[in-house]
């Protein structure tokens, strides 16, 4: 079997695009979107007859307009996949809570519309303390919830404490991070920050028995993808799935519920508002990256309403 095929057999493989045509080709459980990969579907030539008619329907409303196209990508990858996708809200709303709530109910009323069942949803959001605790309320009313732009254990402890369904630990952007740090070209997988992170927040989880899941996301080589071989769910990129479905290595798992359970006890943690403030301030990872990730994904939102706004003109 190829290294993508053993790997499918301990961990769930999501696809990190918004590209139809890879999905359908690549053929993942689940997908998950970002608004740069909805721009790139977006703008892609199949899609400009959809695109042409929701902004005629919508009147030019840039974002009502975005929304529209986003449940709509949403729905086209449903067609083409057995599991979830993630549909994330929008990234200018990270630090208000209810705006948020009323964003996520928005997308899901739009969804049932679509006929989509609810269970094959998950609304995504950044993990700020206002978008965690948003979260905890949506998941009370089955609304099922993806944490991205996640970075520090903080976050993860806030996360499974609001019983949400699903985390995405960013592990390239925090190796990138790490590099510029040290000023290192290259860092073994041994010694990667962002795959020692996902390890122990996985850790942590099945310690405690947390239903959380964790997906590791926001991979820079393969060799990061295969040194969390077990993880609950991973996001790839196609060009990394890709290249995984050509190499002929053998895998073995490197996580696992009976490794996470015979590992060093973990201490059961709580985090109200101040603590997780005090945690985020002594957390230089988190400081440095959240922000950033943020301010990424609504210049990602940005590019797309300029595009949208071009034709419109």
């Amino acid at each position: 079997m190829s290294a993508l095929q053993q790997l499918r057999t301990m961990t769930t493989i999501v696809a990190d695009t918004g590209d139809l045509a890879a999905i359908e080709r690549l053929k993942p459980m689940d997908a998950t979107t970002n608004p740069s990969l909805i721009t790139k579907a977006l703008v892609h030539p199949d899609n400009q007859a959809m695109l042409s008619d929701t902004m005629n329907h919508y009147q030019g409303d840039v974002d009502a307009v975005i929304d529209a196209l986003t449940i709509q990508v949403g729905c086209n990858i449903l067609e083409l996949i057995e599991g979830r996708v993630s549909t994330e809200v929008d990234a200018r709303l990270s630090y208000d809570t209810q705006a948020t709530i009323s964003k996520a109910l928005e997308f899901m009323e739009a969804y049932q519309r679509a006929d989509i069942d609810s269970e094959r949803v998950l609304i995504k959001m950044a993990a700020t303390w206002q978008g965690i605790e948003a979260a905890r309320y949506l998941e009370t009313q089955g609304i099922h919830c993806n944490l991205t732009l996640l970075f520090g254990q903080h976050q993860a402890i806030a996360c499974a404490d609001a019983g949400v369904t699903l985390i995405s630990p960013f592990v390239g952007r925090i190796l990138d991070w790490q590099k510029h740090q040290q000023g290192r070209q290259e860092i073994a997988a041994a010694d990667d920050l962002g795959v020692q992170s996902v390890k122990l927040i996985y850790q942590y989880y099945k310690q405690h028995g947390y239903k959380t899941q964790v997906m590791g996301a926001s991979f820079r080589s393969i060799e990061q993808i295969l040194a969390l071989a077990g993880c609950d769910l991973l996001t790839i990129a196609p060009n990394l799935i890709d290249e995984l479905a050509a190499l002929d290595i053998p895998v073995s798992r490197q996580i696992s519920l009976k490794m996470a359970k015979n590992a060093t006890p973990m201490s059961r943690v709580s985090l109200d508002k101040d603590a997780f403030s005090q945690a985020y301030q002594q957390d230089k990872i988190t400081q440095d990256l959240l922000p950033k990730g943020i301010d990424g994904f609504i210049g990602a939102r940005d590019e797309l309403a300029q595009t949208l706004a071009a034709m419109r003109n």
